[in-house]
This record gives structure tokens, sequence and C-alpha cells, in this order.
């Protein structure tokens, strides 16, 4: 596994927006596209940000990516909640990405449920029955958790769909998620976490006992391709 301690925040970003370029490069020289998977939260917040400044944005194709969400909170695109609100306001409105590659993890009219099989399906005519991402970025929380794949919860133990979406008690909302299964698939992964919070938790994803039901981002392949950015607090 690839881990990589930082001692300042803005290089850590620096090097995540790096990293994306670069994968942006490499996969569209390879199969003239890049379909990535974003998360929301502070650290992709700051990610975003960098992307979308002339110096970044000046060296991506953007007609050739392909964006798509890791997970979501079931609420509206202009829910203040919204990871996709988010992305939009700090990097998709400012760069000339075609719409029609966009792919939000929300839509009105329907259930959870149903659009999660429809977002699966989505996700197959871009990327084939392989469903291999490009690029994934992940984030991670002071649980443990990575995209909406929360401690004891069932989604844990999904072998088949790609996509799922549930009622998370302790949120007393609606979550949808890409599953482990789908996620373990891409070319690329980077999950990023840093702070004291987070001390605890990846030195029990990095170092303790597999159990992935109290600990969910054991179950992400730390293969190839798998990279941790981190910081010397939440490394110890």
């Amino acid at each position: 596994m690839n881990i990589t301690v930082f001692d300042d925040l803005e290089k850590l970003y620096k090097k995540a927006a790096d990293t994306f370029v670069d994968l942006s490069k490499k996969s569209i020289h390879k199969n003239n596209r890049f379909a990535v998977a974003l998360s929301g939260g502070s650290s992709p917040k700051a990610i975003f940000n960098l992307l979308a400044t002339e110096e970044y944005a000046a060296k991506i194709e953007w007609n050739k990516v392909y964006f798509f969400w890791v997970d979501e909170r079931w609420v509206p695109l202009d829910d203040d909640k919204s990871n996709a609100k988010m992305t939009f306001e700090t990097l998709l409105d400012k760069v000339p990405v075609n719409r029609d590659q966009i792919f939000p993890m929300y839509k009105d009219g329907v259930s959870p449920e149903a659009y999660a099989v429809e977002y699966e399906q989505q996700i197959r005519k871009i990327l084939g029955d392989e469903g291999i991402f490009d690029f994934i970025l992940l984030g991670m929380g002071d649980d443990g958790h990575t995209a909406s794949l929360f401690p004891g919860e069932k989604v844990l133990d999904e072998k088949e769909k790609w996509v799922s979406a549930y009622y998370l008690t302790p949120q007393e909302m609606f979550r949808i998620t890409l599953t482990a299964p789908l996620i373990n698939k891409a070319e690329n992964i980077l999950a990023v976490a840093f702070g004291e919070s987070k001390k605890h938790a990846l030195n029990e994803v990095l170092n303790g006992a597999y159990n992935p039901a109290l600990y969910p981002m054991q179950l992400i392949d730390k293969k190839e391709g798998f990279q941790f950015f981190t910081d010397e607090k939440a490394k110890g």
C-alpha cells in the first residue's frame, strides 16, 4: 500500500490535485475518457478549489471527463448538505465540462432505492459491464466509514449491487452509495484522511485486526493503484 504522510495540508491538497491531472492524462491517452467518482467533505472541497484554478484547469481535457459520485445524502441538489452542490460550486460550474457527462446521485420524483438501480445503469452505460472507474476519491470518517459504508450497516455485506440506497437511522435520512465491490474495481483510488480525530480509526484500518463491520474502510482493497494521503496528526 502506498501511504504518503504530509506535514502540511496545502501540500496534501496540491499533491492530490496533481494526481488527478496526471491520471486524467493517462486515462484519456489509454481510454479516450476519464471516468471519476468523487466524495464530499472538506478535503475534496479544497482539492476541487485547486482543480478549478487556471493553473490546473488548463491541464485537463474536461470534455472527456465523466463525473459520478461515491455517495450522497438523499437531498435535493440545491440543499446545502448535497455533495453534488458543493462540487458544482467549487469545480463543475467553473470548468468547461459537458453537462451530459455529469451524473449527480439524486433525482426528483423517484425513491432512493429506485434511483440506485437507475444509477447503476448509468454507470454501466459509460463504463460497460466491467464497471472499472479510472479514478475514485475517498474520504474516511472518524468512525472508519468511507463512502456511505457505515459501521454495522447491511450495505457492508453487499456482494452484487454496484449502488445501494438505505435509511441511515442515526442520521434520520436516506443515503445512496457505491458499494465496496464496485469501488474495488477501480483502476486508481485515492483515500484522504487527516487530523487528530482520525488517528484511532486510521490506526485500526491500517494496523488492526480485520473487522470491516466496525471499520468499513477495511473493505477497500489496498492494491496497486491505491494511495492513502494523510498527515502526521492522523498517522501518529
